[in-house]
């Protein structure tokens, strides 16, 4: 698709999420756009709806849970759950996305939150896991080469509440993408963003 028709856009399936992951969703990118996690760190199926505002906006997506994921063949041995961090690392996915589909250009990175609840879990028979984002605030910093979204992010399992996420954050940085891994280049070693 062209990147006009990717801005405007208030859903995506599947196939459009990997895709997206692989970086031939967009035919004529303006520059360097950040990518989803590719399968199988991929752990959104759909969004189903995305409103965007001037500085804020949302994001309903959902994953369809599979009984032999393969997160659960060893988290944990005869007690098998999707770890909890995965739900998070969602989220963060979601933020950076609707990043890009509001105009960000770079890489994405999560820089934290403000507080996160777990009050349940996913096991294998679960059926579908839907996030629900509330974007608090997206602001694009240009001149100093970033953007940075703030959300609060709810996951439910089957229609329950299961995990809070408050003032989740997720930045899209210019010039840090570590191409022709695993070969040495500029931006070969972790640190600091600078």
């Amino acid at each position: 698709m062209k990147y006009k028709e990717f801005l405007e856009r208030t859903h995506f399936d599947k196939i459009e999420l990997i895709a997206f992951s692989q970086g031939n969703l967009i035919e004529d990118p303006p520059g360097e756009i950040a990518k989803l996690p590719a399968p199988p760190f991929l752990l959104i199926d759909r969004i189903n709806l995305i409103e965007k505002g001037t500085k804020k906006g949302k994001i309903i997506a959902e994953k369809d849970v599979l009984i032999d994921e393969w997160f659960f063949q060893f988290h944990f041995r005869d007690d098998p759950v999707m770890p909890g961090s995965f739900g998070l690392d969602a989220i963060w996915q979601l933020i950076g996305f609707y990043c890009c589909v509001s105009g960000a250009i770079g890489s994405g990175r999560a820089l934290g939150a403000e507080a996160i609840e777990f009050s349940g879990q996913v096991r294998p028979h679960n059926k579908v896991i839907q996030y629900q984002i509330d974007i608090l605030r997206f602001s694009e910093l240009k001149e100093q080469g970033f953007s940075i979204a703030v959300a609060d992010g709810n996951l439910f399992v089957d229609g329950e509440l299961i995990y809070t996420v408050k003032k989740a954050r997720v930045g899209i940085f210019k010039g840090i993408t570590y191409r022709n891994y695993p070969h040495k280049t500029q931006n070969h070693l972790g640190g600091i963003l600078k």
